[in-house]
C-alpha cells in the first residue's frame, strides 16, 4: 500500500525542479521512519503523511489545492486507504509547513509532529542549502547579493507572497529559525546538528566573499536569537 501511494506521488512530483520533488519526499520519508522508530510512533501513518505532505503544496499546486488537499484525497481514495487512516493523514497534512507555523498552526499527533520535524530538517543543513539554491535558481534568484538583506519577522501572508531574494537571505528569514520549531526529541537533536552546519557555512562563505559587514550581521543575528 505504501509503495502504491509512492507511485501516485511520483506521478505528481517526479519532474519538479524546485527542491520539492521525489528526492525530497524520499529523504523526508526515511528520516520520518527513523524518528518514528525512536519515538515509538505508528510507522504506517508516518509513511503516508511523509509521502503526501507536499502533494498539495501551495507553491506547486496553488492555494485552492492546498486548502482542499485535492491531490492527497485523490491518492488516498485510489489506494483504498481506510477511512480512519485517511482522516489521520489528512488532518496531519493540514498542519505541516512553515507558513502554517507562522499562522500558529502545528501538528497535534505524534505522527504529524514527526513528519513536520523531518520535513523541516530537510530544509536545513547541507541538503537544506542545496535545496534553497535549487528553489531560488528555478525562480531566477541569485545565491548572494551583498546589498540585499533579509526581511526578518515576516507574517504568514508576507512570507507566502515573497518572490525576490537570495539563498542567503532565505537562510536568515527561515532556515536558521527552524531549529526552534522542532516538536520531538529526535527532531531537536537532528536539527541542532544541521543548524551548526549552516552557521559554519555562512561564516566561511562571508570570509571567502570578503564581506565583513555580513559577518557582523550574522554575529548580531545569532546573538539576538540565542535560546
Amino acid at each position: 500500500m505504501i509503495e502504491e501511494v509512492r507511485k501516485q506521488v511520483c506521478k505528481l512530483l517526479d519532474k519538479d525542479n524546485s527542491g520539492h520533488g521525489m528526492e525530497h519526499v524520499d529523504r523526508v520519508l526515511r528520516l520520518s521512519l527513523k524518528f518514528a522508530e525512536r519515538e515509538n510512533a505508528d510507522k504506517n501513518a508516518v509513511a503516508f503523511i511523509a509521502l503526501l505532505h507536499d502533494v498539495d503544496d501551495y507553491k506547486l499546486f496553488g492555494t485552492e489545492s492546498a486548502d482542499n488537499l485535492t491531490n492527497a484525497k485523490n491518492i488516498l481514495e485510489q489506494c483504498s486507504i481506510t477511512d480512519t487512516m485517511k482522516e489521520q493523514v489528512l488532518d496531519a497534512i493540514k498542519t505541516i509547513g512553515y507558513s502554517k507555523r507562522l499562522k500558529g498552526i502545528r501538528p497535534i499527533t505524534l505522527e504529524g509532529m514527526i513528519v513536520s520535524d523531518a520535513d523541516m530538517c530537510d530544509s536545513i543543513g547541507a541538503t537544506g542549502i542545496l535545496r534553497s539554491y535549487q528553489y531560488n535558481l528555478a525562480h531566477g534568484n541569485v545565491f548572494f547579493d551583498k546589498n540585499i538583506y533579509p526581511a526578518l519577522n515576516m507574517s504568514a501572508a508576507d512570507y507566502m507572497a515573497k518572490k525576490a531574494g537570495t539563498v542567503v537571505t532565505h537562510m536568515f528569514e527561515k532556515l536558521l529559525k527552524l531549529k526552534d520549531l522542532m516538536l520531538t526529541d529526535s527532531g531537536k537533536k537532528e536539527a541542532i546538528e544541521r543548524h551548526h552546519i549552516m552557521i559554519d557555512f555562512l561564516y566561511h562563505f562571508f570570509e571567502e566573499e570578503n564581506v565583513p559587514e555580513w559577518i557582523d550581521y550574522l554575529d548580531h543575528y545569532l546573538n539576538e536569537n540565542k535560546k
